[in-house]
């Protein structure tokens, strides 16, 4: 128990002398689960053992940061972590995300060479052992467009609040240039600029990245949307796909409902057991073609309730498929 309150500490020490910010003690209470009166004696803890850490006034309340952050002592990475990050870049580089791979494996350089020499030794065994006992499985699929004059550009105008303009490959008038605001990439199967277009009262909207060409940062101010999250616009869709949002009502057998509770349908689905074993799912969304798509693969399992649109498309790509693949 003492060595996991220990942990804990540290943990807490390395969150404080990785923010600019600080944290108040609420943040420091939900960060850990404990209330406040335990996130007080926390935060003193630190502070006993690390005596630069410092009150930041934010009225109405205080924050706590270590602005000089931690000795290397305390900062050693461990195989796990260091496996992880090794992974993530593997994946990536799968995927065909190229920019990203690159990187993490730069940050994975640079964590290395801030370690020092002796805990490098004490890391190298361990990590070799990990990294060839796990390996990524492949999915079939798109390798998504990641070009960096792309991505360098829309991040720059993320970045400093810029327009960009651009010759579109897509929509209903392919080649036209146009101007947008952006507001946030959307990554997936395929990978989308989120962003609205100048003197097109549509709000944002999806732009594919691989049929982006020609793109300029304008320099000029793009006043976006202050309570936009692009977050809570991803989670309208079921996958990447914007269309009319629906309220979906599945069911799903008994057979199915050891896997319907493991499984996300939506960030923001509510799950119901019924009493015959069966699992109804409930959630709003966009994308109506892709979760079609998406309920093939659980076969007889799920029965669609709700929307009447949905059912239509499944029945549409089920008589697409009939037609294509029947033989005379």
């Amino acid at each position: 128990m003492r060595q996991e309150k220990a942990a804990r500490l540290l943990e807490l020490a390395r969150i404080l002398a990785g923010t600019a910010e600080g944290l108040t003690l609420t943040e420091i209470g939900q960060r850990f689960g404990v209330g406040r009166r335990t996130a007080e004696r926390m935060r003193d803890m630190v502070a006993a053992v690390f005596p630069q850490m410092e009150e930041v006034d934010d009225p109405p309340t205080k924050r706590f940061r270590i602005p000089s952050g931690l000795d290397h002592l305390f900062q050693a990475p461990t195989p796990e972590e260091m496996t992880a990050l090794a992974a993530a870049a593997e994946t990536f580089s799968n995927m065909g995300s190229g920019a990203r791979a690159a990187a993490l494996r730069s940050l994975e350089h640079k964590v290395l060479a801030a370690t020092r020499a002796a805990a490098r030794r004490r890391l190298a065994p361990d990590l070799e052992a990990l990294l060839q006992a796990e390996a990524i499985a492949v999915q079939a699929g798109p390798r998504p467009f990641e070009e960096d004059a792309v991505l360098s550009a829309v991040r720059e105008g993320l970045k400093s609040l810029s327009t960009l303009r651009f010759r579109y490959e897509g929509g209903s008038t392919p080649g036209r240039v146009r101007e947008v605001i952006p507001y946030g990439i959307l990554f997936g199967r395929s990978n989308y600029l989120v962003a609205a277009e100048e003197g097109v009262d549509s709000g944002p909207r999806n732009w594919r990245l691989d049929r982006i060409h020609d793109i300029k940062v304008t320099g000029d101010w793009g006043a976006r949307l202050e309570d936009f999250s692009l977050q809570a616009y991803a989670d309208e869709s079921f996958g990447i796909y914007q269309d009319d949002t629906e309220d979906v009502v599945l069911r799903v057998t008994p057979q199915g409902r050891e896997d319907a509770l493991r499984w996300r349908f939506h960030a923001n689905q509510a799950v119901e057991e019924e009493p015959d074993g069966s699992v109804v799912v409930r959630f709003r969304a966009s994308g109506m073609r892709e979760l079609a798509w998406h309920l093939f693969t659980w076969g007889d399992k799920v029965r669609v309730m709700a929307p009447p649109a949905l059912q239509d498309m499944l029945v549409s790509e089920i008589e697409l498929a009939r037609q294509t693949h029947v033989r005379n």
